[in-house]
């Protein structure tokens, strides 16, 4: 169908304009119209779901809600006062957990509180009578009073209508009493309710007694909601343990009895369970992630040790998100003028759970840190040496068989340090830890001939230990430098430092990582004095790392999450401030970077003389025998040649082993001059003609032409 077009503007120039021709104009049908009740359906659906109808139902809900529960919790609280309720709760709670011994106490309350109602109520019997004298006995002494009282203005006023005048004053007094009630009563039965009715919603809006759905948004959380008695009652209850749910099931509402008072310890709360009989601490230990979950938190976010009282489990609940926040800086390097002192001091290492600094002696303490790989093994190792080296005195052997820089910092500090993976850098190492034996025996002996003297710190430190324990490499004597064998050099040099370094102050520090028998012998982790692990990957490699004792008192290295948890470690350690009655702590290490390492260790040169590190251990050198025998007489007159020989021993075994005998030692003595003597029918050297010899011989290091 055509139509003609009207136009909706006023041509300017009809005439110049050309006519237009017509255009067709198509009719579209209208769509369905939506019928009423669905358009009406979705409006109220709309209504329903906005935000501010939903907040407006949560508002009226939750504010019913406090004054209902808040009658349940006056009811409940009256009921306990007027009746032995409480007393039979707490006596059901005290039977289920096994401890009847409180049960009999709370028998024994429940039967006095019978007692003592009993009484009043036989009381009430003949308490009207006594109210009724009371009452009149004293409305005739009041009215004697006021007569007395009168009698006394009379006589003063002289009249003698002033007798009444109290009396009549007194009844005044009353009925302008009776006014005011008459006046106030009918508001007050008005408003009575309302009162009572506020008063109720008061206490239930203190109690937050209303669903979690229904809180203000500041107070409901879906997660890390605030732990209370209840929400931990309730955890416990749904853990699945058969005799945990009955017990407290039986104890009702005085569940709460089995747990101690909730305490803020650092970001998080503690509190102690007293378990019910026939519940073991292992079997909660067991279902800690399910227990998490029922505090509404993640499983590394809940702690369970085991204190010393018997049947209890200690808890400790972080605050929701509290351990993935940083700790901050290390005093090592924001404190530009902090020192260290190896035998008082302690380190600052991190945090522990509870946000108090976490300080470790180093005094005397072989260490071993082990986790998995990329996890801050090597820097919380080096924080603890970067704090000890700011002691002058403290000597270190460091190898590093990573070999990428991360212990550079410490050329000019360590008189040794090698870095490298390869198997020359582990034998390298292995002669390392060999030549530390040897300063240990020569530290020994000087012991031994002199209690008082003292010797500076020695710290040997290896790093990816792991290396050494795995190397396949022998040497000409056949003997494996890796291995766990009576045979294997690194293995035995090690635990000869961990069986007798300490009274020396030899030390024995080692990094590795994903410990197993294999590349973590158990002789040798369990000779650290201090022992801490990262995140591992099983329950059986946090026993290797940190011990039995340990893991079945609640360490749980391999509940750590890998990649979230770097720096966190579990420690055992008695050089570490531990709670009482538990075997390990965990702890958040503070995070030291290379430039701030390398800004620290530049002080800890500035505080020493100077020292020239060694780079790559020269064996297989000629020793010179002269010197070294000066060097084992020391300061001693005399000395008896197989003891002589012995020291030698104890300086190089390998450079004076068995062939070194009486005769060898007289002939070299001889060879230069001197020749040992008797004295007292034994055989001696004397210090005075050794140095005699070492001052008469030749460049060439033999006899002088003069001798």
């Amino acid at each position: 169908m055509s139509e003609n077009v009207v136009h909706l503007y006023k041509d300017p120039d009809p005439e110049d304009t050309p006519p237009t021709p017509p255009t067709s104009l198509t009719v579209v049908a209208d769509t369905p119209a939506v019928p009423l009740w669905v358009r009406s359906g979705r409006a109220i659906r709309r209504m329903a779901t906005d935000e501010r109808t939903t907040t407006a139902g949560r508002v009226i809900v939750r504010h019913s809600l406090y004054t209902f529960n808040g009658g349940r919790i006056v009811a409940r609280r009256t009921w306990d006062g007027k009746t032995g309720a409480r007393y039979e709760r707490m006596l059901r709670a005290a039977e289920a957990a096994g401890n009847y011994e409180v049960a009999e106490e709370w028998e024994e309350r429940l039967q006095r509180f019978r007692d003592a109602r009993h009484r009043r109520r036989m009381d009430l019997l003949h308490s009207p009578v006594d109210v009724a004298k009371g009452v009149g006995v004293a409305a005739a002494m009041s009215v004697g009073t006021l007569v007395m009282l009168g009698v006394v203005m009379a006589l003063n006023t002289k009249e003698f209508g002033d007798v009444i005048t109290p009396l009549m004053a007194t009844v005044d007094f009353i009925g302008l009493l009776i006014r005011i009630v008459q006046v106030v009563w009918g508001p007050a039965i008005t408003l009575g309710p309302f009162l009572a009715l506020l008063a109720l919603w008061g206490v239930g809006r203190h109690q937050q007694a209303a669903p979690q759905w229904a809180l203000p948004a500041n107070v409901r959380s879906s997660e890390g909601e605030p732990i209370t008695p209840s929400i931990v009652v309730k955890a416990l209850r749904d853990l699945g343990i058969p005799a945990l749910r009955n017990a407290i099931k039986e104890m009702g509402d005085v569940g709460a009895s089995m747990l101690s008072p909730i305490t803020i310890a650092g970001c998080g709360v503690e509190v102690d369970v007293t378990l019910p009989s026939g519940v073991t601490t292992v079997e909660v230990q067991q279902r800690r992630r399910k227990l998490a979950e029922n505090l509404t938190r993640h499983e590394h976010e809940v702690f369970i040790n085991i204190p010393p009282a018997a049947r209890t489990v200690r808890l400790w609940v972080a605050d929701s998100g509290a351990l993935d926040e940083p700790i901050g800086p290390s005093p090592l390097a924001t404190d530009e003028t902090m020192t260290a002192n190896y035998k008082t001091g302690k380190a600052p290492w991190g945090q522990d759970l509870r946000g108090d600094a976490a300080l470790i002696s180093l005094y005397q303490r072989h260490v071993l840190v082990t986790g998995l790989s990329n996890q801050g093994k090597t820097a919380s190792l080096r924080a603890l040496a970067l704090w000890v080296a700011l002691d002058r005195s403290v000597q270190f052997w460091i190898a590093d068989l990573k070999g990428i820089g991360d212990w550079a910092m410490f050329d000019g500090i360590a008189d040794v340090l090698i870095e490298g993976p390869t198997d020359e850098h582990v034998i390298q190492a292995t002669e390392m830890v060999e030549d530390a034996v040897e300063e240990m025996n020569r530290r020994i002996e000087a012991r031994r001939l002199d209690p008082d003297v003292v010797f500076p710190p020695l710290i040997v430190l290896v790093d990816e230990a792991q290396l050494a324990f795995m190397c396949p490499v022998k040497g000409e004597d056949k003997r494996p430098y890796g291995g766990s064998s009576s045979t294997s050099r690194y293995f035995m040099a090690v635990r000869k430092v961990h069986n007798q370094g300490r009274a020396v102050d030899v030390l024995m520090w080692q990094g590795t990582q994903d410990p197993t028998d294999q590349n973590l012998p158990k002789l040798v982790r369990e000779g650290a004095h201090t022992r801490a692990s990262l995140v591992l990957g099983t329950e059986s490699q946090a026993e290797m790392a940190l011990g039995a004792k340990a893991v079945n008192g609640g360490a749980a290295p391999h509940l750590l999450r890998q990649g979230l948890d770097k720096g966190t470690l579990v420690v055992a350690s008695d050089g570490i401030d531990i709670p009482k009655g538990q075997s390990s702590i965990t702890v958040r290490t503070h995070f030291i970077d290379d430039d701030p390492a390398k800004e620290i260790a530049a002080r800890a040169k500035a505080l020493r003389d100077g020292v020239t590190t060694l780079r790559v251990i020269e064996r297989g050198e000629e020793r010179d025998a002269l010197a070294d025998i000066a060097h084992v007489i020391g300061n001693v007159a005399r000395l008896r040649t197989n003891e002589v020989l012995k020291r030698l021993h104890a300086l190089d075994a390998a450079a004076y082993g068995d062939e070194w005998t009486n005769d060898r030692l007289k002939g070299l003595l001889e060879e230069h001059g001197e020749e040992p003597k008797k004295s007292h029918g034994v055989m001696v050297v004397h210090r005075d003609h050794v140095l005699r010899a070492l001052a008469n011989r030749g460049p060439d290091g033999s006899a002088s032409a003069s001798e």
